[in-house]
């Protein structure tokens, strides 16, 4: 079939496709970001995944209200790009004794995660006001921001303490 499903012909079906991309991607992250609480060494480390966890419940619940505004039914659609990185990320910290640098590790990978949540959220936004739909993409926006804050706050954790305590 290809990348996009046959069913996309307009703007805003590919708009509907990438939102449901998105659920499945935030729903996914939900399972992801439990374990990764469970093997951060790191109290500051896991306290940022636990304040990240909160947001992605409320994430999923904006999808929902943009899917809701838009009309159409909250529906996810399987992400092989979400499943990799997860996925990924689980191979690699299963490789990783010291506690230290599996934190390192973690890092790594939620940053693969949010880089990739920040794409999908900038392309929704820019599709919603495409589309002339502000109120879907000022709800998204929120979103985007705080998967960006999330990246910055994860990079300033890594290079103030976890990345030096690994090594």
């Amino acid at each position: 079939m290809g990348l996009f499903s046959k069913d996309i012909k307009t703007m805003d079906d590919l708009f509907v496709h990438q939102l449901k991309d998105v659920y499945y991607a935030e729903k996914r992250i939900l399972g992801a970001l439990e374990d990764m609480v469970g093997k951060a060494s790191s109290g500051e480390l896991r306290q940022a995944f636990e304040r990240h966890l909160v947001q992605t419940r409320n994430h999923v619940a904006r999808v929902e209200q943009v899917f809701q505004q838009h009309g159409v039914e909250p529906e996810t659609t399987k992400c092989p790009a979400i499943d990799g990185i997860i996925d990924e990320a689980d191979d690699v910290s299963g490789e990783v004794e010291d506690k230290r640098v599996l934190d390192a590790a973690l890092i790594a990978a939620a940053q693969a995660v949010e880089h990739y949540e920040i794409a999908r959220y900038g392309t929704l936004v820019a599709w919603a006001k495409t589309l002339g739909r502000p109120d879907c993409a000022s709800i998204l926006q929120q979103t985007l921001d705080e998967e960006k804050a999330t990246d910055e706050a994860l990079t300033s954790l890594a290079e103030l303490h976890v990345n030096a305590t690994a090594r």
